[in-house]
């Protein structure tokens, strides 16, 4: 038995050690350098304020331009090159966008609409038209879907910079310098083996990823239990060592497996985990925010009235979002700094702009998403906790999250707990066990995103390079170990 586990090592080993020394230091790239992303603070930074003297159609000629069965599940008014943009979400049915002022649809977003809207991006920098793509190496995301096909501009700036226009909508989606596309070469597109994105291994991507990161996760398992059954703990071997190899290499991979060999383990079972494999981590828990159903007939008070009132309380709006909270409409104002601002659109006289909701009206709310079962705990973050946290903008989950929120645990069979903004009346998280268990599973033991760390920087850049190292040495003297075995 033990022959036959020395040789599926082994030969795992030859097929997989390059895919690991891969992922191993592909992670030291990507804890300094993320998949290009436009946040949504670069975003908010780059629009004008929304104009209330001169914008907008009312939302019911956007509706009948838009040309769609049923209410659409958001709304939201942007800029697009410097002017009012709507653009209205029918969920699978894609988006709709739509000149803000006037009411048009907008049926295509052409070269010169794609030129016109990076250089109100980005003003004063001279821009290029390069293509029109439905994906590239650096906008694989699925976030991206409802916005393709992109447009490629290339920015003159000192960085090089790619911005990404949606040729449906408009809208900048995406930026990527120079720096960050050379990186993730070596960072983000190779970790999560992106060269078979695409083509015709695009269907087998995920198969791919899932059944190689289980293979090396049973090499890993087969190291250490090889390592520890040929380590001898009592007494030692001829050459006055516990390892009974004499070759530097084979020596080295022993004595490396055994002191890295967990920390190696858990790095690929838990990117493993990223993964979902099966959907092992599903527990089939309803989203409670599609309880929140979009009316049009909530919203009587005009685009143009409540940029108006915002203004006038000091609010730069420089987006717009109709929102249903509570089964009331609602405005949510943001501006260029990421604040946000509400305001009842349900025409009540004299609303006002409003920071908040009130914590007591987001509990009542937050119970009756699960009316059926039992608020077991009630608490107002002011702090991050385990499960609700900020990592760096650049990071796979980055990007500041507002406090204080609402944490609400249940007692219903998922065990759910909801984290609710009372600065948007928004469910911002919900959690069941299994998610919970993933954030462990994943999250922590493959980045390590644990509070005494990620407070005590750089111990924990040193916690992780020590692990990417250690694990990148094992799959090094592997990769030698497996050539000299099938050389001639």
């Amino acid at each position: 038995m033990k022959r036959k586990l020395y040789l599926i090592h082994r030969w795992l080993g030859i097929v997989l050690c390059l895919f690991m020394a891969m992922w191993f230091f592909s992670g030291v790239v990507m804890m300094y350098v993320g998949y290009p992303k436009l946040s949504h603070a670069e975003r908010l930074a780059a629009l004008p304020e929304l104009d209330g003297v001169n914008c907008c159609a009312t939302l019911e000629q956007w509706l009948q331009a838009a040309g769609r069965d049923g209410e659409p599940a958001a709304v939201r008014l942007t800029s697009v090159a410097g002017r009012p943009r709507a653009l209205l979400n029918y969920g699978r049915a894609g988006v709709v966008a739509l000149d803000g002022v006037s009411g048009l649809r907008v049926d295509g977003v052409g070269a010169d609409d794609a030129l016109a809207a990076a250089r109100a991006f980005m003003p004063g920098v001279p821009a290029f038209h390069e293509d029109l793509v439905d994906e590239d190496a650096f906008s694989h995301s699925k976030a991206l879907d409802a916005q393709r096909p992109l447009h490629r501009i290339q920015m003159a700036d000192a960085a090089s910079t790619r911005l990404y226009v949606s040729a449906r909508t408009g809208e900048v989606v995406r930026d990527a310098s120079a720096s960050e596309r050379g990186w993730n070469w070596v960072g983000s597109w190779i970790h999560w083996l992106y060269p078979f994105r695409g083509g015709v291994t695009e269907r087998f991507w995920n198969d791919i990823v899932t059944y190689s990161s289980i293979a090396a996760t049973v090499l890993a398992l087969l190291g250490m239990l090889v390592g520890v059954w040929r380590w001898r703990f009592s007494g030692r071997f001829r050459s006055g060592s516990r390892s009974p190899y004499r070759e530097p290499w084979m020596r080295w991979h022993h004595l490396l497996g055994l002191l890295f060999g967990t920390l190696t383990v858990t790095f690929i079972f838990s990117g493993l985990m990223s993964m979902n494999p099966f959907k092992v981590l599903d527990s089939g828990a309803p989203k409670v925010g599609q309880q929140q159903r979009w009316q049009a007939a909530r919203f009587t008070l005009p685009a143009r009235e409540a940029l108006r009132r915002l203004a006038a309380s000091g609010f730069e709006a420089r987006e717009l979002e109709w929102r249903v909270v509570d089964g009331a409409g609602y405005f949510l104002a943001w501006d260029g700094q990421g604040r946000t601002r509400l305001l009842a659109a349900g025409g009540e006289d004299g609303a006002q702009p409003f920071a908040a909701f009130d914590i007591a009206r987001m509990r009542a709310l937050g119970g009756a998403m699960l009316a059926s079962s039992k608020v077991t705990e009630a608490s107002v973050l002011s702090e991050y906790d385990t499960y609700y946290y900020s990592r760096d903008a650049h990071t796979m989950t980055g990007g500041m999250k507002h406090l204080p929120v609402l944490r609400l645990k249940f007692d219903d069979p998922h065990t759910t707990w909801l984290y609710l903004d009372p600065s948007s009346g928004a469910v911002v998280k919900q959690l069941d066990g299994h998610q919970r268990a993933k954030r462990w599973l994943f999250a922590l033991l493959h980045s390590w995103d644990w509070a005494p760390l990620l407070e005590r920087r750089p111990w924990w850049d040193l916690w992780m390079i020590v692990i990417c190292a250690g694990g990148m040495l094992i799959s090094v003297t592997g990769i030698v170990i497996g050539w000299r075995r099938l050389r001639p």
